[in-house]
C-alpha cells in the first residue's frame, strides 16, 4: 500500500511581466492557507513520510509551514509532467507515504490520470490537498481517493 499526498502551493503574489516566476512569494493570505493546511496535515501524516517540493519560492514557503524536513526537486518545477511526478514519488512501487508540494496543472493532470477521469486534468485549489492511496484488492491494483481538503474549510 502506498499513499500519495498532493499539496498545491498556497496563494502567491502575481508575477509582474519580466519577473522570475519561481521567485514569487506567498501572499499574507497564502501564508495563512499554508499554516492552516500544515496544522491539519501534521495531525494526519504517518511516520516515515517523504516530503518533496518544487524549488519555487512559493512551494518552499508552503512546505516550510509544515515544519518537517523536505527535499526540493527540480522535477516538480512548473512544466513538469505526471510521469515526472510519479517517477519521483516511485508510485506505486514504494511503500508508505510521500507528500508532494507542487503546481497546477501537473497536480490535476496526475490526479485525473490516477483516478481514470475523462478530463485531462482536475482543478486543484491553491493550498488544497488531495490524498490518494494505491492498494491491492482481489489481486487487482486500485487507486482510491481518501480525502480532499481545502484550507478555507479547515
Amino acid at each position: 500500500m502506498m499513499d500519495l499526498i498532493l499539496w498545491r502551493h498556497a496563494e502567491a503574489e502575481e508575477c509582474p511581466e519580466g519577473s522570475d516566476d519561481l521567485a514569487r512569494p506567498l501572499t499574507a493570505r497564502g501564508e495563512k492557507q499554508a499554516a492552516r493546511m500544515a496544522a491539519w496535515l501534521d495531525r494526519q501524516l504517518p511516520e516515515g513520510l517523504r516530503v518533496l517540493a518544487s524549488p519555487a519560492r512559493r512551494t518552499e514557503q508552503t512546505a516550510s509551514a509544515l515544519g518537517r524536513k523536505f527535499k526540493m526537486r527540480a522535477e516538480l518545477l512548473p512544466g513538469a509532467t505526471p510521469q515526472d511526478l510519479l517517477e519521483l514519488a516511485q508510485w506505486p512501487r514504494a511503500r508508505g507515504a510521500v507528500l508532494i508540494i507542487g503546481h497546477q496543472p501537473v497536480l490535476g493532470q496526475t490526479i485525473s490520470q490516477l483516478l481514470g477521469m475523462e478530463a485531462a486534468e482536475c482543478s486543484v485549489r491553491k493550498g488544497a490537498v488531495w490524498w490518494l492511496r494505491q492498494r491491492q484488492r482481489l489481486d487487482q491494483s486500485q487507486t482510491v481517493l481518501l480525502t480532499v481538503q481545502s484550507p478555507e474549510l479547515l
